[in-house]
């Protein structure tokens, strides 16, 4: 499959699907409290879809049962929230969400701390979002797809943490997921060269540990294999002539 170039006027479009999943996600970051049930989150976004006229992205996704993935501490994407299951102190919740709105769409994660974490949980977080922006930063017209995967890499190494190799990010508009795939690591100077108009889901998945990951028994929920924690950011970003436009920061 080809990588699409979208024109102005459906960037906008793609924003406008971008701005609405930014919004939900942080409506919802207010419920990530010692207590709360990750299935009650799963349908406050349900109910904020609805109020938005958008469709959660995730809901019915090659048989996603929900509207949102929600990962807890080693869990690195894809948890299915479950109702029974409560957030506690010390835990980190990776939050993956995207919506479909007027064809097009808008995919963004955010890792928060619930209550006081470690020292360790919160250097994970603060580095993985770091190096998400490192990523943004080489989304720039004439660099190539690695220029992105090579960046986030190099970044979260000095801190020795290891990015998923597994998962990817990818491109996005009129599909969830597009052309080209954007891995987290790797040298320098591969892949495609970046044009604008191209329209990029750079999502860092960084492990505490090592990058070996699982799939559990209900098919979705991957993990990590040692057991060390994992941390996830997300932005859908326009490759531009004036550098990287991030649609899903508000």
């Amino acid at each position: 499959m080809g990588i699409y170039i979208y024109n102005r006027d459906e960037i906008k479009k793609i924003g406008e699907a971008c701005a609405i999943t930014a919004n939900i996600l942080d409506e919802i970051g207010d419920l990530i409290e010692d207590g709360n049930s990750l299935g009650n989150i799963d349908l406050h976004v349900r109910d904020l879809c609805r109020k938005s006229k958008a469709v959660p992205a995730f809901l019915g996704y090659k048989g996603f049962p929900a509207s949102i993935c929600v990962s807890v501490n080693s869990e690195v994407i894809h948890g299915i929230p479950d109702q029974k299951r409560k957030l506690k102190s010390g835990d980190i919740v990776g939050l993956d969400f995207g919506v479909q709105y007027n064809g097009f769409f808008g995919d963004s994660a955010r890792t928060y701390p619930v209550g006081r974490v470690s020292d360790s949980a919160k250097v994970l977080v603060e580095q993985t979002k770091a190096a998400l922006y490192k990523g943004i930063d080489a989304a720039v017209e004439g660099n190539r797809i690695s220029d992105i995967s090579h960046a986030v890499e190099s970044h979260v190494r000095k801190y020795g943490l290891s990015p998923v190799h597994e998962f990817v990010g990818h491109g996005i508009g009129r599909k969830l997921h597009e052309s080209p795939q954007i891995p987290n690591y790797g040298p320098p100077g591969k892949g495609v060269k970046l044009k604008p108009g191209m329209v990029l889901a750079i999502e860092p998945m960084i492990n505490e540990k090592g990058a070996a990951v699982s799939i559990l028994e209900d098919g979705w929920t991957t993990v990590t294999c040692d057991g060390g924690l994992s941390a996830h950011f997300e932005h859908t970003v326009a490759v531009t002539e004036r550098g990287p436009d991030i649609l899903t920061q508000l």
